[in-house]
């Protein structure tokens, strides 16, 4: 396991020795503006299938997506205008938005109801990470919400020993995103976590 460590932000060779490691294959975990994220690059569906075996997941949960802007999160999702309104306001950010996914999605990546959850979130290490991919990381939480401790990078590594890379910006709050249902009208709130919500979706 590479370790490399950072406050804001990381060196242009690092983040480029980051990205390869994950264009290759490799399991990543990196900081998020909520909790510790464990992602590999979507295109990959070997590296995907070792984040469900790392983190012990049942194949039947959908992981999300993490994308670096609007523009490319149009590549893969369908939404109304007043869902690309709200995503215009509250992104980046800690909102896990769950859309219609297109056939760019992995099969894996989808609920049977064809769906998918993407965010893009307000660190600049992940943002740039996701840049220099050059395509949206596949994503869960490299914590446990029982476990608030794995929210520290140390003990996330002593947890997880398999994964190539630990990008370390020093112990996070264990605060997770909101997940809001935009795939239908009105939004659903899935989970309340970090950032508000009922100023946002009134209008939705």
């Amino acid at each position: 396991m590479l370790v490399l460590k950072c406050h804001e932000e990381l060196n242009p060779k690092d983040m480029e020795r980051a990205a390869e490691i994950v264009r290759t294959g490799g399991v990543v975990v990196y900081p998020t503006d909520t909790v510790y994220g464990m992602g590999c690059d979507l295109n990959n569906p070997q590296a995907i299938g070792r984040v469900y075996s790392i983190k012990k997941l049942n194949h039947r949960k959908p992981l999300s997506l993490l994308c670096s802007d609007l523009k490319q999160i149009s590549a893969y999702a369908q939404f109304s205008g007043p869902a690309f309104n709200l995503m215009k306001r509250i992104t980046p950010g800690p909102y896990t938005l769950v859309m219609q996914g297109t056939r760019l999605v992995p099969r894996i990546m989808m609920t049977k109801q064809r769906t998918v959850g993407i965010r893009i979130p307000d660190n600049e290490i992940c943002l740039e990470l996701i840049r220099s991919l050059g395509n949206p990381l596949v994503n869960t939480s490299a914590s446990d919400m029982e476990l608030d401790e794995l929210s520290d990078p140390k003990i996330i590594a002593e947890r997880y020993p398999n994964i190539d890379l630990l990008i370390d910006a020093g112990p996070l709050p264990c605060e997770y995103s909101t997940i809001l249902d935009i795939s239908t009208s009105p939004v659903t709130i899935l989970r309340e976590g970090k950032g508000p919500i009922e100023e946002f979706i009134s209008e939705v």
